[in-house]
């Protein structure tokens, strides 16, 4: 009895712990309408930022030159332009919409100097997994074709070694937890020319090395540098930052119930349980919606995920001991 009354503790207290994972989606920020982004104009040279998901991102806008513009920071968008190049489009992602075909996305900018994602409440202190990053329609095309002083990556001929790359660090009381990542939305560095590469897809942003975090913050930076700073446009896109990780899908309170991986997903993922009981696994899609039931008839189960849409699902596994459930991203 001891045993199987430590195994539904582990699964009622699992299943509270990966369900507290959050996810920054932006879907349900408001906007005015279509192919607008956020603007706040209230309070110019301070942070008048927006929250998602347990998280607030910083947005400062400026008056310095005699009308409102941009400083530094975050703002949502729907804009869905994935063409044009100019600079008084700047806040558009170059795949014409958000991650796994949503409306809304974030654009991160910051003219050589960092922009802070700040933790709240449940998230503090916990792991980020990561978020997908994506370039947008104006840096990605400023960098395939030369626009204004911004080079044409890789020059003509193609021999130059370009790159432009996102760095984020993570804090913990003010303390840096360890060695900055970087994210390379382009990179023109490899002997092989055809290894060079300018982002225009969602890519997922491993943040899991960071370790427990209660402050992120991003720094956009080029080769491409002239006489007054940057040449390339520094924006970026983000979606789906997913805050209060637990590693690796698995729940470790007295044993853990079930593990699942790889996580992110690609064709397959698999279920392993820890619980005899547990005779059927659930995939829902993020909105509820049922997208597979699976027998679990061995410890470790294989499910098909080639034709699942990318996104965040959730897998419930039921037992005579209750329910658990896991998170996982379908890449």
């Amino acid at each position: 009895m001891r045993k199987i009354s430590t195994l539904a503790m582990a699964l009622v207290m699992s299943a509270a712990a990966l369900q507290a994972q959050t996810v920054a989606q932006f879907d349900t920020l408001q906007l005015p309408g279509t192919d607008t982004f956020y603007v706040n104009y209230s309070a110019p040279g301070t942070d008048v930022g927006f929250e998602d998901g347990l998280a607030h991102f910083e947005t400062v806008y400026d008056t310095t030159f005699g009308y409102s513009s941009l400083r530094k920071g975050f703002v949502y968008s729907n804009v869905k332009d994935s063409v044009t190049t100019s600079y008084t489009i700047p806040n558009s992602a170059k795949p014409g919409e958000g991650f796994g075909g949503t409306n809304q996305y974030a654009v991160g900018f910051g003219f050589e100097e960092s922009i802070s994602v700040t933790l709240k409440g449940t998230a503090r202190g916990k792991m980020v997994k990561g978020f997908y990053a994506t370039n947008t329609t104006y840096a990605h095309n400023a960098m395939r074709d030369g626009y204004l002083v911004a080079k044409k990556f890789g020059g003509v001929p193609n021999v130059d070694s370009d790159w432009f790359k996102i760095t984020v660090k993570g804090f913990l009381n003010d303390t840096l937890t360890a060695d900055s990542i970087d994210f390379y939305l382009a990179d023109l560095r490899d002997a092989d020319s055809t290894k060079d590469y300018i982002i225009k897809t969602w890519e997922w942003v491993d943040l899991t090395p960071l370790g427990k975090v209660d402050s992120l913050t991003f720094l956009v930076s080029t080769s491409d540098v002239g006489q007054f700073g940057a040449n390339t446009p520094l924006y970026f896109c983000m979606d789906n930052l997913i805050t209060s990780y637990i590693p690796e899908g698995v729940a470790t309170i007295a044993s853990y119930v079930a593990k699942i991986y790889p996580n992110p997903a690609t064709d397959k993922l698999f279920v392993e349980v820890n619980d005899a009981s547990i005779k059927e696994i659930t995939v829902a899609s993020i909105s509820g919606s049922i997208v597979g039931r699976f027998n679990a008839t061995d410890k470790v189960t294989s499910i098909n995920t080639a034709n699942f849409a990318p996104g965040i699902y959730l897998v419930q596994m039921t037992g005579t001991n209750g329910t658990a459930s896991v998170r996982f991203v379908k890449q």
